[in-house]
């Protein structure tokens, strides 16, 4: 897998934007994908520096449609913390 099929997307809420400031991003990656895959994406992609990632699965949730329902798809986020001494990812900042 390239450093594109694991990181999928970035996570843009109140919650991963307030961990900017302690070099914490957010992304979606891909299922199969371990911690040490992320860690090497993430790096090669923004040029930084990982100190550690956290991941946890998504549950995908009941929805309904007028009288059909169905669930969410079940994703995968990571939270990834970079070194005191590594460069920010500057797609994050103009967010801020």
């Amino acid at each position: 897998m390239t450093a594109q099929d694991i990181v999928i997307r970035p996570i843009i809420t109140e919650k991963s934007m307030a961990g900017i400031q302690e070099k914490k991003y957010t992304f979606e990656v891909a299922p199969k994908a371990t911690k040490i895959d992320v860690a090497r994406a993430v790096e090669e992609l923004f040029g930084v520096k990982v100190a550690k990632v956290n991941t946890l699965h998504v549950r995908g949730r009941m929805r309904r449609q007028g009288r059909f329902e169905g669930y969410t798809k079940s994703w995968k986020k990571a939270i990834v913390t970079l070194t005191a001494e590594s460069k920010t990812i500057e797609f994050f900042e103009s967010m801020v």
